[in-house]
């Protein structure tokens, strides 16, 4: 673990808010009071105007534009000790409706290209019941349930269907422009990237690297995937700890750097190494650049902000100043919104709710 970084705090209200993708570093342990907010924010936020909040209670995260920019998919727990379920909404905040089935725990919810299939993962198919969260005796860690597998399902929730059935974790799904799945998987032992067709066909493994590779979306033109990952060298004290914690299906959250590579896994790249929790990366429409969610500028606390970079690792730069968490962004297929989830304007403390803006480039 990286010195300078230490999320234990990050991770006492992630697992109890149960936002259960390891990107989800979102709920830090609350303290006594925040800074306050700064009274030029709107100035310093120059790239958002309209700010509109969608939800109003609970945990709310990962919320995903449907292609044609109408609705969002999200995942929710308005009940702190309930599981989280899929929903779907306008982008103004109506309409909202429950597409899983209320069953198990479900996470990373995702329009299909042609907006009439929706993918997520689910551990209902081991159990209906909302899995345990496992002990902390071992430190803060955080849970790879088994039970989870990738599933799709139409637009309303209806007709599911499992597309994986692998033993272990299968999770974080997203959907490219020429309809491929990027996703998550330990069925090889390690948490990798792979690919596979729309109807579940198809897999190739796109990563060998050691430690948690995920949180992968394909670019605008389907030719590249950014994620994020952390790599701990063979034979370290963390690289034992983490495998000897995968094999029991936990994990240690940490720092994570982000990285490029072809949609084949070919070509490789590191783009950030500033040791800070730099997660949920999202392409700009042109494909030039990344927004991303990281404590960059608060490495041992819980303040995340939303940052740019360009795809070639130059040119970081901070988009939101709130004094809380700001993270999962996602543009609009046309680029003039931005989705992402707050604790800011919260109604009860550690409250994590859907934010839409205006885009100012």
């Amino acid at each position: 673990m990286n010195a300078r970084l230490t999320l234990a705090a990050a991770t006492v209200a992630f697992m109890a808010a149960g936002l259960l993708r390891p990107d989800v570093l979102l709920i830090a342990q609350q303290p006594a009071a925040l800074p306050p907010v700064p009274q030029n924010l709107a100035s310093l936020e120059s790239h958002l105007s309209d700010i509109r909040m969608l939800t109003d209670k609970g945990e709310n995260a990962e919320a995903y534009f449907s292609p044609d920019g109408s609705h969002l998919i999200f995942q929710s727990s308005p009940d702190p000790v309930a599981c989280d379920q899929m929903y779907v909404m306008k982008i103004d905040g109506s309409d909202v409706r429950r597409v899983s089935n209320g069953q198990g725990r479900t996470t990373c919810g995702f329009f299909s290209r042609d907006a009439k299939q929706i993918v997520y993962a689910s551990t209902h198919g081991k159990s209906p019941a909302c899995p345990e969260r496992p002990s902390m005796a071992r430190g803060y860690v955080w849970p790879i349930f088994d039970g989870y597998d990738i599933y799709t399902a139409k637009a309303d929730g209806s007709g599911t269907r499992a597309l994986t059935s692998s033993p272990g974790y299968d999770a974080e799904a997203t959907v490219g422009p020429h309809g491929r799945i990027v996703f998550t998987s330990v069925r090889d032992g390690d948490m990798e990237i792979y690919s596979m067709a729309g109807d579940g066909s198809d897999v190739k493994r796109l990563t060998n690297l050691p430690g948690p590779d995920g949180g992968a979306f394909y670019s605008p033109d389907g030719t590249q995937i950014v994620f994020r990952g952390r790599h701990p060298q063979a034979g370290t004290p963390e690289f034992v700890e983490y495998f000897t914690l995968l094999k029991e299906g936990l994990w240690k959250p940490t720092s994570t750097e982000l990285y490029i590579m072809n949609a084949d896994g070919s070509n490789l790249r590191q783009i950030t190494d500033n040791g800070a929790a730099n997660f949920a990366p999202f392409w700009t429409p042109d494909g030039k650049r990344l927004i991303f969610s990281s404590n960059l500028h608060n490495l041992k606390g819980r303040n995340f902000d939303l940052f740019l970079i360009n795809a070639d690792g130059s040119g970081v730069e901070q988009v939101t100043h709130h004094p809380d968490f700001d993270g999962f962004p996602m543009f609009s297929p046309d680029g003039t919104q931005l989705v992402f989830a707050s604790n800011r304007n919260q109604k009860t403390r550690g409250d994590t709710n859907i934010f839409l803006a205006r885009w100012k480039p």
